[in-house]
């Protein structure tokens, strides 16, 4: 069992930075790819990055060169740098967790609320 907590979210100015943070409780999480998503109002929830447990990351074509993604798994967190934030940036942050094994783990945080303002 695994579970996240976000924290970091707030008001912003366009053009300003937000660090988010995704604390995680149990054990191996460092085997578990970790991803941030966010949902905004009256659209789809959807993949911003993505951080493997080797270390590799990917993220959305609208936030890349913007957003860094990384891990520090001896303290079991996962970060999420986001700088030069838009209006459009605006939504509900979430951590995902998913592990891969004999069954599929699949955990979410409560989310974090970003406002950037124009």
């Amino acid at each position: 069992q695994v579970q996240l907590v976000e924290s970091g979210g707030g008001l912003v100015q366009a053009g300003g930075s937000l660090r988010l943070s995704c604390a995680a409780s149990g054990s191996i999480f460092s085997a578990y790819a970790v991803g941030w998503y966010r949902q905004a109002p009256g659209k789809q929830r959807e993949l911003v990055a993505g951080i493997r447990s080797g270390g590799s990351t990917n993220y959305a074509d609208s936030v890349k060169g913007r957003f860094t993604i990384s891990r520090d798994n001896a303290k079991n967190m996962v970060y999420l740098q986001m700088d030069s934030l838009k209006p459009e940036d605006t939504a509900v942050y979430y951590c995902n967790a998913k592990l891969s094994a004999l069954v599929e783990y699949d955990y979410w945080g409560q989310g974090t609320q970003v406002t950037v303002s124009s």
